[in-house]
């Protein structure tokens, strides 16, 4: 929701192209934007000696990106051999279709809609493309349709909006949900404890070297979020956007109204567990 927030973990600087850990490299989209930060980042992934490498997330439809996508897998000696993507938002997903076209791929999303090729994702999925191990881990909540990839051979999760790389994301009601999204949170956190996650690769801001920091810290700010939304509507703030301008006077306006959808989302999350 901001990008002003400082992260566990967080390198100093902006997102950048070009590696990130031994399998996964960042080529950054030029779609910066208060909602976007410094772009989109498009992952290619792949295993050191590999003559396939996986794209995560092409981004929106810009040639000249997809483009640089391209060349960026064959300057490492690689062809594309499989499009992945995290949720169906433009900024992620627009530019699939051209991608597939340009590298001869199928785009493989659990959102039947998105997808290009007979085969989709679903919890529990490993991508083994060139030799890889991509887990399929389902965080929906920003979206009904978002995934998380655990990769553990970097001790790393690819996380596309549900964790960013600074600041704090939105829950997008209605499609998004604020308890799948807090369950989201927690079945990263089991990454770190129980299988050793240690860096987040995001959709969006720098990479994260502190996963476990990361997902706490966007615990804590949800249960405080969440606090003070109950608290203006016992003081009289009813509707969504009153319920903004008290609780989110610290943010950027411009966010406010992908703010209101995250207060929807709360309302709607404190209304079913009858506290308001």
């Amino acid at each position: 929701m901001t990008n002003a927030t400082e992260l566990p973990g967080q390198p100093r600087g902006a997102a950048a192209s070009g590696p990130a850990t031994e399998r996964a490299t960042c080529v950054l989209a030029p779609n910066a934007s208060p909602m976007t930060l410094d772009g989109t980042n498009t992952w290619i992934v792949a295993e050191p000696d590999a003559a396939e490498a996986v794209v995560i997330d092409p981004g929106p439809l810009d040639e000249g990106h997809l483009r640089a996508v391209v060349a960026a897998a064959g300057r490492a000696g690689r062809r594309v051999g499989l499009t992945l993507l995290t949720h169906g938002h433009p900024d992620h997903a627009e530019g699939a279709a051209r991608f597939a076209e340009l590298t001869g791929t199928h785009v493989r999303a659990l959102d039947p809609a998105l997808r290009l090729g007979d085969e989709g994702l679903a919890p529990g999925d490993v991508v083994t493309t060139g030799g890889l191990e991509l887990r399929v881990v389902p965080t929906p909540g920003h979206t009904e349709d978002s995934l998380s990839f655990h990769l553990p051979a970097d001790a790393a999760v690819l996380t596309g909006d549900t964790v960013l790389g600074r600041g704090t994301t939105l829950v997008a009601h209605p499609d998004g949900r604020l308890g799948e999204y807090l369950d989201s949170l927690r079945r990263l956190r089991s990454l770190t404890v129980d299988d050793g996650v240690t860096t987040v690769l995001p959709g969006h801001g720098p990479v994260l070297a502190d996963a476990q920091g990361a997902v706490d810290y966007y615990l804590v700010h949800r249960a405080k979020r969440l606090a003070q939304v109950e608290t203006a509507v016992e003081n009289g703030y009813r509707t969504p956007a009153e319920v903004v301008a008290h609780v989110y006077a610290d943010v950027d306006r411009s966010l406010w109204p992908a703010a209101e959808l995250s207060v929807r989302a709360q309302l709607e999350y404190l209304d079913e567990h009858g506290l308001i």
